[in-house]
């Protein structure tokens, strides 16, 4: 070859060579690379976060109408740098499938209790209250295997099984459209007696005022004691002493106190309502003044004590009302004991039953409270301790006598005295009880 040819070889190889680099180049410009290139990583690094977002922006702007095959060089899916324009991505509150995924709103547990041959099954939603309005149907398996279904009737969930034999079931809440029951059942021992221990998780049982028709369900009467009255009955306030103290008990009838004025007028320790038990439907409920009650008076300087008007008509229901009132009274040091209001309902649930389950209900009362390191105590009438009540076995407790006379004729243990339900007093507008604590 002579050396024109060689050189025209030389060129045309040289122009192939660089044709080739400026195809490549042209290939590669656009792609994916770009982004990623060691120099230009480099240079991102050293730069601000703000820079490196616009820069992020600008080229998914650039990359906006990109092929989505790898033929062309580019991801599948397309701009991988998509998501920086996605204004939900990072927000989880527009997200169906999270929302969906955190939802707990249906969740329903159940917590059971026994006293005594019997189980109460409580249906509680998230927030640990009781789900109303829903037919559920709680399922009881025996250590037999036999099984028993209850149904929540009322829709008030409460679900209660009695006369029950004592030993282990399996208690399961059984599936409900729009809600999500626990996957597991639920262990628990029947018992064959009383144990007279506080139940756990009372709370869920307390209503208030607003939630029932107090009309119907606070029905509490001393009928007896006023008909046993007779005109020696002393309506002033009789001054402490030396062997006794001067006091009152009150409850929403009352209204609000000027509880500095009370204590002014001579007035050494009151005795509060915490509630009393529905004469219809056997609710538990707290008195609406009760916290303001006892806050105002230990803040005035006053003994508190607190009592609970009973409709039991057995000693787990005893066992409630006493378990109830100490959670109503969970935030306050007592001074004095918690009493138990025996008496007439107008023909209330508690009316019905004999002498010999009322002194039970007394009892049961008494002995939880006891068993909770608190003083018990029993309220009634001369009547009924007389009639409606054996008190002899009420001695070990303190007996709270209401007798509307200048002296009273029960001959039985008493350790405080109501001996009027005429009292006036400053600070209370209307009557209100005077008694007297001896010690």
């Amino acid at each position: 070859m002579d050396s024109r040819s060689r050189i025209l070889t030389i060129f045309g190889s040289m122009a192939a060579v660089l044709l080739i680099v400026l195809i490549v180049i042209l290939c590669t410009s656009d792609g994916p690379l770009s982004h990623g290139s060691s120099g230009q990583g480099s240079q991102t690094s050293q730069t601000s976060q703000a820079d490196a977002s616009q820069n992020a922006s600008a080229a998914s702007q650039s990359t906006a109408g990109m092929a989505t095959t790898p033929l062309g060089g580019h991801l599948i899916g397309g701009d991988p740098y998509a998501y920086m324009n996605d204004p939900t991505f990072f927000d989880v509150e527009h997200s169906d499938a999270f929302n969906s995924a955190m939802d707990q709103s249906g969740n329903l547990s159940i917590v059971v209790t026994s006293v005594e041959k019997d189980l109460r099954v409580l249906i509680l939603d998230i927030n640990g209250e009781l789900v109303t309005g829903v037919p559920f149907n709680v399922r009881l398996v025996d250590s037999s295997d036999v099984t028993t279904r209850y149904r929540d009737l009322d829709q008030d969930g409460i679900v209660y099984a009695g006369t029950l034999a004592a030993g282990d079931y399996d208690v399961s809440l059984e599936p409900v459209e729009g809600y999500r029951v626990p996957l597991h059942s639920t262990r628990v021992t029947v018992k064959d007696r009383v144990e007279y221990i506080p139940i756990a998780d009372i709370s869920v049982l307390i209503k208030t005022e607003e939630e029932i028709n107090a009309a119907l369900e606070d029905t509490a009467t001393r009928a007896d004691a006023i008909e046993d009255s007779d005109r020696t009955e002393i309506i002033t306030l009789q001054a402490g002493g030396n062997d006794h103290k001067a006091g009152i008990d009150v409850s929403s009838w009352q209204g609000d106190i000027d509880w500095d004025k009370v204590r002014e007028s001579g007035i050494e320790f009151v005795i509060v309502r915490a509630g009393y038990r529905g004469s219809v439907t056997g609710a538990i409920v707290k008195d609406k003044y009760f916290d303001d009650n006892v806050a105002g008076a230990q803040r005035a300087g006053l003994q508190v004590g607190v009592y609970f008007v009973t409709q039991a008509i057995n000693e787990a229901e005893a066992v409630e009302e006493a378990s109830a009132v100490m959670e109503m009274c969970s935030e306050y040091n007592l001074e004095l004991p918690i009493y138990l209001d025996v008496e007439g309902s107008n023909g209330g649930r508690g009316d019905l039953i004999d002498a010999e389950t009322r002194t039970m209900v007394c009892e049961a009362f008494c002995r939880t409270l006891e068993n909770a390191g608190q003083a018990g105590g029993v309220y009634a009438c001369r009547y009924w301790l007389a009639n409606n009540i054996d008190a002899s076995r009420l001695d070990r407790y303190n007996v709270w006598l209401a007798e509307y006379r200048g002296t009273p004729l029960y001959n039985g243990y008493y350790s405080m005295w109501q001996y009027t339900s005429k009292g006036r007093i400053d600070g209370i507008e209307g009557n209100v009880d005077f008694d007297i604590m001896y010690y």
